[in-house]
């Protein structure tokens, strides 16, 4: 089948959507389906429909790269006009996933996000704008029961979590006892800074701990700052490290990272957000949101504790299994077929 997979984000700038939109179009090329990737910034060496530059705009906590080019709207139309069924990520996002729910073919409409609370409050009031919205849309997804959870409880809404390649994680690498690692933009709502505060405490205690960073860069010492990283040192920094740290502080749905951080067998240690809980369950550690201080201690103890590690790391390579692409991408097909028929 012929599947239109409409991103509303820049497809040059990493992000979990764009990686969902990519990750899943090669699992279906694979399998021997058609897949064409539409949205703004799509990469040169990457095919599919280019909608053009994308702007950024702030949204749950964050500066949000999307298309407003009105002429994307009439390059959509053309570019599905000979597609079988369109997926469309975060379906009220403007311009690109508005038009394409009113493109033509019939539309799987996927929420991947934790929306504000004044989200929450225009959707609690405005069901018939919102299945105005939806267009063509024949079945709705999303990636979690936080994502889901802002819906109008009408809606039949399907839990298809994100997925990753398992195979892809890296074997052979030599595990740091005393490293910890954290990845994410640098924003406010990563956490990062609960990170560095917890972190002064970490080394007084651990002395021989190290902290490596992917994704920021700052002029702190005491901390390996390694700014944007590639997918394969990012699993080669996962894999070498003890623990992965997720002190996100909200506005998370999933944490595509948390499975990632599983699949190469490390200890995971995050904020008691509901989605990383729904993601993690008994495979994590967990700490008050914000609270660098009682991050701090659960770091330590880890540290300290190879056994309690080990366990961790074979339950999240144990749950981590329910987030393969192959499980992901066959349960997306049979809902495209659902909605052709």
């Amino acid at each position: 089948m012929k599947v239109g997979l409409v991103s509303p984000y820049d497809l040059s700038i990493p992000g979990g959507v764009q990686a969902q939109v990519f990750g899943l179009a090669d699992r279906l090329a694979a399998i021997g389906d058609e897949p064409v990737i539409i949205g703004p910034g799509l990469p040169s060496d990457t095919e599919g429909v280019d909608l053009g530059e994308a702007v950024r705009i702030p949204g749950n906590g964050s500066m949000v790269p999307i298309s407003l080019d009105p002429r994307a709207v009439t390059r959509i139309r053309k570019a599905v006009e000979d597609v079988d069924v369109l997926h469309v990520h975060e379906p009220f996002m403007p311009l690109a996933s508005l038009a394409a729910n009113q493109s033509g073919p019939p539309v799987v409409a996927t929420f991947h996000a934790d929306p504000s609370r004044w989200v929450r409050a225009i959707y609690a009031v405005s069901e018939p704008i919102m299945m105005i919205a939806l267009g063509k849309t024949k079945a709705i997804t999303a990636v979690s029961g936080t994502a889901a959870s802002a819906l109008p409880s009408g809606l039949d809404v399907t839990i298809v979590p994100n997925g990753i390649y398992i195979e892809e994680t890296p074997s052979g690498v030599t595990r740091n006892p005393t490293q910890v690692c954290f990845l994410g933009r640098d924003e406010p709502r990563k956490g990062l800074d609960v990170l560095l505060d917890a972190w002064s405490i970490v080394v007084d205690a651990v002395p021989d701990a190290e902290l490596v960073v992917m994704g920021a860069v700052r002029q702190t010492s005491g901390v390996n700052w390694m700014g944007r990283v590639d997918d394969p040192k990012k699993f080669e920094v996962l894999a070498q490290s003890a623990i992965y740290v997720a002190p996100n502080t909200g506005g998370e749905s999933f944490g595509i990272v948390l499975v990632e951080a599983m699949a190469t067998g490390t200890a995971v240690v995050a904020s008691d957000l509901a989605a990383f809980e729904a993601v993690s369950g008994d495979a994590a550690r967990y700490f008050p949101v914000g609270d660098s201080g009682v991050l701090a201690g659960t770091l330590v103890d880890l540290l300290h504790d190879r056994r309690a590690r080990d366990d961790l790391g074979k339950r999240g390579l144990a749950r981590a299994q329910q987030f393969d692409w192959d499980t992901v991408a066959q349960t997306y097909r049979d809902i495209y077929a659902s909605v052709m028929s």
